[in-house]
């Protein structure tokens, strides 16, 4: 079965989310559909994107799964965004959550070292 995931995040100030993302991220979007919505690929066929819907802005909760966990904190911070919280979980996993200017959560999660 084939598996593409379109992760979304609402929010109210395109452009500050814009920039606010492209520093967590490290990277412009892959593409901007238009002045509303911008989408960057993590990985093949696995996307994010922020839209413009002022109504739902503050609500999303996604977490990420990714290899080193550390290296992408590192890279992050030194852009200037800093996660809200670091956790380890009693099996191992840990997981760095980044809260936006609107409330919304994007998390990273790593498996146990």
């Amino acid at each position: 079965m084939a598996l593409d995931l379109f992760a979304g995040i609402p929010v109210n100030d395109f452009a500050a989310a814009l920039a606010w993302y492209e520093r967590l991220l490290g990277t412009p979007p892959a593409f901007v559909a238009d002045d509303k919505e911008a989408v960057w690929e993590l990985a093949k066929h696995r996307s994010l994107f922020i839209e413009h819907r002022p109504e739902h802005a503050g609500h999303a909760l996604h977490t990420v799964f990714i290899d080193d966990l550390d290296a992408m904190v590192t890279a992050a911070t030194t852009r200037g965004v800093h996660p809200r919280a670091r956790e380890t979980y009693a099996n191992g996993v840990r997981k760095a959550t980044y809260e936006d200017p609107e409330g919304n959560e994007l998390s990273f999660g790593s498996a146990p070292l």
